[in-house]
């Protein structure tokens, strides 16, 4: 086998401070298949619906769990669990959103996570998440995802927003 001797040059990771913990934070884009995978929300509130929304585009197999949800819940066809939480009910998951309205719950939640190998995104705390949702557009099997490393969210959701209105006006072609 020959050997490669060219040089390498790794890319500078991203730069930028807000001061909150994000700024050593680099994700890599991917995608995963959740055919197979056991996900699990905790949370009830309003941050927990609008999570469990956006997840509902792409599976109906999640359980959530919390002692109460808010009434927009009733919309979404996924199995509930009424009750707090636990370090048991983390068993038989794969995947982990974390969207208490309780943020030292979630962290306590997030180190049990940590600490089984599951991987998991708490909401509004990049600095805590192994893994983050990017802002996305679908149309059919095209999927197109807008992320900034947790650093700007709303950026992120805007440049999206640009993205499928360029489509839909069909100034930007993906045939």
């Amino acid at each position: 086998m020959k050997q490669d001797n060219t040089k390498k040059t790794n890319p500078s990771p991203p730069s930028g401070s807000r001061g909150d913990g994000t700024e050593n934070i680099t994700f890599l884009p991917i995608n995963l298949n959740i055919r197979q995978r056991h996900i699990l929300l905790i949370g009830g509130g309003k941050v927990a619906y609008h999570k469990a929304s956006l997840l509902y585009r792409f599976t109906e197999h999640i359980t959530l769990l919390s002692p109460r949800f808010e009434e927009q819940f009733s919309t979404l066809p996924f199995r509930y669990i009424r009750k707090r939480y636990e370090p048991a009910d983390l068993d038989g998951f794969d995947l982990l959103y974390i969207c208490t309205d309780d943020p030292v719950l979630n962290r306590e939640i997030k180190e049990e996570a940590s600490q089984r190998g599951m991987l998991a995104s708490v909401c509004d705390s990049p600095e805590l998440c192994d893994f983050t949702s990017p802002a996305i557009y679908r149309l059919g099997n095209l999927t197109i995802s807008v992320a900034t490393d947790a650093r700007e969210v709303k950026r992120s959701i805007a440049i999206r927003n640009r993205i499928q209105t360029l489509i839909e006006n069909g100034t930007l072609s993906v045939d």
